[in-house]
């Protein structure tokens, strides 16, 4: 396993300081740790609609098969950044085997308990030795095409999945980091959460009890309460909000006392009734995705969307 200096203790220490003093905790803290992992797979679980929906399971599958095209010859290498799990993964390698002579797999996250996981279930389609842990911060990361590089052979077809991720992340951050590792020759395939029906607000707040749930809120609460903040200091709060004509919902925990938390050995002080934003997720239509991918020289190839129109997986292309 390869540990990215983005992810050394007191790298990770200051974002997390930084984070919680602006009053936005950064989100790959939701998902670090054995714990925290596990609450997250227990949502994932019981209110993606990938795992809980047979229809939208079918859209990753069929965006494969499309794609196989594109990867067949030669050696492949499946980098999935921000694999979590590793479950769709997975089944991408079981169909790229079919194409490739020699196939390997790499599973980014920022999380070393998740990369375990994706590890783990990867080994049912390929043997250990090929498959090649990277623990790393994408959005902390401006070196991750180096990294690649000492792990991937210039010649080996390079294939990105990104699932699960554009929600969590701030999309001028990210879209420019994915647009500088993709190469000539490259895909990525990545998902995006949509807002259902013709009404861009009334989608978004259709799928609100998908994030509004005893799971969710346990998974959120878990992480604030090792921190060190009772559960008792406030309260959980959902809500919707519009950032530069994007929609997201966001939870924020609003305290109704004050208090001060020690991070290594400085302090952060939360006064009574301040709000510290936990977590956001943007919802996308088709094209408010298409026009945040060019304003960074990406376009999408082909699209597989489900038919509830809660779920799009995009076959993507440097322009």
């Amino acid at each position: 396993m390869i540990v990215h200096h983005s992810q050394f203790p007191h790298a990770v220490q200051r974002q997390l300081l930084n984070g919680l003093r602006l009053g936005r905790v950064p989100p790959k803290f939701l998902y670090d740790g054995d714990r925290q992992t596990q609450k997250w797979l227990a949502v994932h679980r019981a209110h993606s609609p990938s795992r809980t929906d047979a229809g939208v399971q079918s859209i990753y599958d069929r965006s494969f098969d499309e794609s196989l095209g594109q990867a067949a010859g030669g050696s492949i290498c499946l980098i999935g950044l921000g694999c979590g799990g590793g479950q769709k993964d997975t089944r991408y390698l079981a169909k790229l085997k079919s194409i490739g002579s020699t196939i390997n797999y790499v599973p980014c996250d920022v999380s070393q308990a998740m990369t375990r996981v994706a590890r783990e279930a990867a080994a049912a389609e390929l043997p250990l030795e090929r498959i090649h842990p990277l623990v790393c911060d994408l959005a902390n990361a401006p070196d991750l095409d180096q990294v690649l590089d000492t792990i991937v052979s210039p010649e080996t077809k390079r294939v990105f999945t990104f699932f699960g991720m554009i929600p969590n992340l701030e999309p001028d951050v990210v879209l420019p980091r994915l647009a500088e590792l993709l190469l000539e020759g490259d895909q990525l395939l990545l998902s995006a959460n949509l807002a259902p029906g013709v009404d861009y607000r009334s989608g978004v707040e259709t799928v609100l009890p998908q994030y509004d749930n005893a799971e969710t809120r346990d998974w959120l609460m878990m992480f604030l309460v090792e921190l060190g903040v009772p559960a008792t200091a406030g309260r959980l709060r959902f809500g919707i909000e519009e950032i530069d004509g994007l929609l997201r919902i966001v939870a924020d925990f609003e305290f109704s006392e004050s208090l001060e938390l020690s991070i290594g050995d400085e302090l952060c002080e939360f006064a009574a009734g301040r709000a510290l934003r936990l977590f956001f997720s943007y919802r996308h239509t088709e094209k408010t995705l298409a026009m945040r991918l060019a304003k960074h020289s990406l376009a999408i190839a082909a699209s597989q969307i489900d038919s509830s129109a809660e779920e799009g997986v995009f076959r993507v292309e440097r322009v």
